[in-house]
């Protein structure tokens, strides 16, 4: 039966290109041992980030209905989420980068719906619902934050990515399933992590998406607010990893004020940050944004902005001065000795659109070979042709249904039948129908009269480029294929057998906490819970973290060696054991 994903307003606006990647969080599939991570991570944090975090976290945390005490389910999520003017979405670990941007200017928080393992329950290189649950959603809480948030998707889904950052997303994307898998090949592993760091070394030029990628990791998943002396933490990579929540704050992390540079200095996932960004307050954030957007081909245009998706090999909109916008996948453009862009080629299916809605007739059935046109001004004519009236165009023998010939400064001709013309709101003439036409460039015929007819751009230059198409509805987006999915190992009877104790150790612990005002354990639970103990202590010597839920129930001597004997045996979760201990401690105390 298929499951059904829980809505909100919000999500019934999404488009089919984003609706793609949403799927049921199969709240099911989360076992005890999970539930106990969760638990544990949330108790630390809430304890921790009260003093480190920013101050909008724990109100946060109420008012996004994250619990502590068990992994929350998208729908609760949805429904409080709603009254802020959010919604959250599950998908299956990372998405391409300019999806998940998208999801963001829709003010939908997209979370990877699956949780680390106890092994990582420090840190893991791979969005889960732990990073994004309760890093990412408490913090949007704050209108300047979400704002800054929604905006940046904006700014961010525009952003022309290049061949080589869809190789780098699809191998991150791999390394970080397979290190949060269970019983994955170790070689496989090193495997996928020299990948990743072939593909980081290599020596390319940064497109747009890496840089506001960098900067998105700067702020969001690793910001810091405040003061470089006095920083809080509002970043969710940070907020969502209790390892590096505590070592963000050492003196050996370099803390420095957020600028602009941020988008030029790279990072990598899998390792603890060595440097960190500090922005006074969110609204500051606005200002770096706005600064790197200006920067993009999405203002800029021009040639450099047509290069751009060229290279990209990517669907991509440029944008003429007409407001005319052509979508599709760019192959070619011709220069003048100024660098001017006087001509352009699409390749494949090709829309016209203007104001991001297609124009009527010009969708990819009429252009299902590309499309191709000249730009600039008339040779000897000083009037653009879209800034000519009817009078001009009559002056310059531009007459529906009559033969014409002319030339453009670049030295591109065009002779043909006028059919018609089209104009933009402003009145500017924005496109020419032409029949029987051939377009010339010195040598070489550019278009011929059986290619059919010549639908011919008008503009001076194009003002903008950017990555998607200008209307989603021109293509067909829905065609997203990751080369890899979340890897889904069968529990062993071993790994079935420590479920059903957790389980058990979970439902004692809440039907103790319903009691009121008495929380005390009853004969029978407390032989229940020493029963559980002793199977742990015989059979599964390196869990910890069993035996803490244990002992914060039962306070036994006996458990209690067991854990300090057990931080002597496996140093590497000491600390882990040490936090536990200190965390029921104080519970007890606040209880007494």
């Amino acid at each position: 039966m298929k499951q059904k994903i829980e809505s909100n307003e919000l999500l019934d606006r999404l488009p089919p290109h984003l609706q793609q990647y949403i799927k049921p969080q199969n709240y099911e599939q989360y076992t005890p041992v999970n539930q106990a991570v969760w638990r544990y991570v949330m108790r630390k944090n809430v304890d921790y980030l009260s003093k480190v975090a920013h101050e909008s976290y724990l109100s946060g945390l109420k008012k996004t209905g994250i619990s502590i005490d068990e992994i929350p389910s998208m729908y609760g999520m949805n429904r409080i989420l709603k009254e802020i003017g959010w919604a959250a979405v599950a998908v299956d670990g990372f998405i391409p980068p300019n999806a998940f941007m998208e999801f963001q200017a829709y003010k939908v928080l997209v979370i990877a719906s699956d949780i680390r393992q106890l092994e990582n329950i420090e840190y893991t290189p791979a969005p889960d619902i732990i990073h994004e649950g309760a890093g990412h959603a408490p913090i949007i809480a704050s209108p300047d934050y979400a704002e800054y948030l929604r905006r940046f998707g904006e700014v961010g889904a525009k952003a022309i990515s290049s061949a080589h950052d869809i190789e780098m997303y699809e191998a991150v994307r791999e390394l970080s399933i397979l290190k949060e898998a269970e019983g994955v090949d170790p070689e496989r592993i090193a495997s996928a992590e020299r990948l990743v760091e072939e593909l980081q070394n290599k020596k390319v030029e940064p497109s747009e998406i890496s840089l506001i990628r960098n900067l998105h990791w700067w702020t969001v998943e690793y910001g810091m607010v405040g003061t470089v002396e006095d920083p809080k933490i509002y970043g969710a990579g940070l907020l969502s990893s209790i390892g590096e929540s505590t070592w963000c704050m050492k003196n050996e992390v370099k803390k420095m004020p957020y600028s602009i540079e941020a988008a030029y200095q790279d990072f990598d996932i899998t390792k603890p940050q060595p440097q960190l960004y500090v922005t006074p307050d969110f609204a500051y954030l606005q200002e770096v944004l706005e600064e790197f957007a200006n920067t993009m081909a999405l203002r800029k245009g021009g040639w450099r902005g047509l290069n751009k998706l060229i290279k990209s090999k990517q669907l991509g909109t440029i944008e003429l001065s007409t407001g005319l916008q052509v979508s599709g996948y760019f192959t070619r453009m011709i220069q003048n000795e100024d660098n001017e862009v006087v001509y352009f080629e699409t390749e494949g299916e090709t829309a016209l659109s203007y104001r991001e809605k297609e124009v009527i007739g010009h969708g990819v059935s009429r252009h299902t070979n590309g499309f191709r046109s000249p730009l600039g001004k008339l040779k000897g004519i000083n009037l653009a042709i879209e800034n000519m009236g009817p009078r001009d165009l009559q002056a310059y023998n531009f007459y529906d249904g009559k033969p014409i010939a002319f030339e453009f400064e670049s030295g591109i001709t065009v002779e043909g039948l006028n059919v018609t013309g089209m104009r933009n709101l402003g009145g500017e003439l924005m496109l020419i129908q032409f029949t029987d036409c051939t377009v010339r460039y010195k040598d070489e015929i550019l278009f011929a009269p059986e290619m059919g007819d010549f639908d011919m751009a008008v503009g001076k230059e194009i003002v903008s480029a950017f990555a998607g198409a200008a209307d989603y509805l021109s293509f067909d987006l829905v065609n997203h294929v990751s080369n890899t999915e979340t890897i889904r190992t069968k529990l062993s009877d071993d790994e079935l057998q420590i479920n059903e104790m957790y389980g058990r150790v979970r439902e004692l612990r809440s039907s103790i906490e319903k009691r009121t005002p008495s929380k005390q354990l009853t004969k029978e639970e407390n032989t229940d819970l020493m029963r559980i103990f002793k199977m742990l202590a015989e059979k599964y010597l390196t869990d910890w973290l069993l035996a803490l839920e244990i002992y914060e129930l039962t306070f036994q001597e006996e458990v209690l060696a067991y854990l300090i004997d057990l931080k002597s045996r496996r140093k590497e979760v000491g600390h882990l054991i040490d936090d536990g201990l200190l965390l029921i401690e104080k519970h007890k105390v606040v209880v007494e």
